[in-house]
């Protein structure tokens, strides 16, 4: 046949690089939705997979959230957490202190808040993501809804991985804040840094909000996504390998005092070997069918 007069390794060289060309997938959520009408509906005209987070008792949620679902875009409840800064928390912000019983009356209020929501974020948080039994009492609370949880990892030692254990909930991590920076040229660069993470690493989760230049760099930028990226929904990566992110907070933004910008956070890069990637590319080929077929062969 005419696969006998090829090496193997080569046929299986070509099968690795067509494989590792289609790997890189991109989720990107906007958080914050319900406080910005103008900026929010430039982003609901994006293309469908960009995912929205809507803060529950913000004065637009549910128009938000009816809006996006329209739009085809996937809902997120974006859930106020308890940092360890200092500063005023908003209505129905969790903390670790409460009970089981009063987390889950506020999740069920922001349930009602946030029609078609399918998953969870968190806002702020770098207090309560790093509390062990608070996160426990959040993952039970969400076990009663088919919700997944996108730890926006606002603290490096999230708890969110071990809490989720013994529920149904499933655990994804943010890998790049877009605009900790609102300088467009910085959020560009983050934009590509998400790019190369998917590339690299098989997918990536990136978070922004509706900031006029955060919806400009997305406008300019996601029509030249690479060829080899594909824009994903969070939900489209709830099988995927879970990445870790390693973070630490930034100084927070001047407050408002009627809205507070999530808590700051930059990822600190985390390379991978390239034997590492190699092992796992090696191990998703060899269980194709054509590969199969092809050791029968040789």
């Amino acid at each position: 046949m005419f696969f006998k007069h090829r090496p193997l390794a080569a046929v299986i060289g070509g099968l690795l690089l067509s494989c590792a060309a289609h790997a890189g997938k991109l989720a990107i959520v906007i958080d914050d939705f319900g406080y910005r009408p103008a900026e929010e509906n430039k982003v609901l005209q994006m293309p469908a997979a960009i995912s929205v987070a809507v803060l529950p008792d913000a004065p637009g949620a549910r128009s938000m959230a009816t809006k996006a679902h329209q739009s085809g875009h996937e809902v997120l409840i974006h859930l106020p957490m308890a940092p360890l800064s200092k500063q005023p928390l908003e209505k129905n912000t969790l903390t670790p202190e409460m009970s089981s019983e009063e987390i889950a009356r506020i999740l069920r209020s922001a349930v009602d808040n946030v029609p078609y929501a399918v998953g969870l974020n968190n806002h702020m948080g770098s207090k309560m993501t790093s509390s062990l039994p608070g996160m426990q009492k959040v993952m039970q609370a969400l076990n009663q809804y088919n919700f997944y949880f996108l730890d926006s990892m606002t603290i490096g030692n999230s708890q969110s991985v071990p809490a989720a254990q013994g529920t149904r909930v499933k655990v994804l991590k943010r890998r790049v804040f877009l605009d900790d920076s609102q300088d467009i040229n910085a959020i560009r660069q983050q934009f590509t840094r998400a790019v190369k993470l998917a590339q690299r690493d098989g997918y990536s989760i990136a978070i922004g909000h509706p900031h006029p230049n955060t919806v400009r760099v997305l406008q300019q930028m996601l029509p030249t996504l690479p060829a080899d990226i594909t824009l994903v929904r969070p939900s489209q990566l709830l099988n995927e390998p879970l990445h870790g992110a390693t973070t630490t907070p930034a100084k927070p933004r001047p407050q408002k005092p009627s809205f507070q910008p999530p808590g700051l956070c930059k990822v600190q890069p985390q390379p991978v070997p390239a034997t590492k990637a190699l092992d796992a590319i090696w191990e998703s080929a060899s269980q194709s069918a054509v590969v199969i077929t092809l050791k029968q062969l040789f």
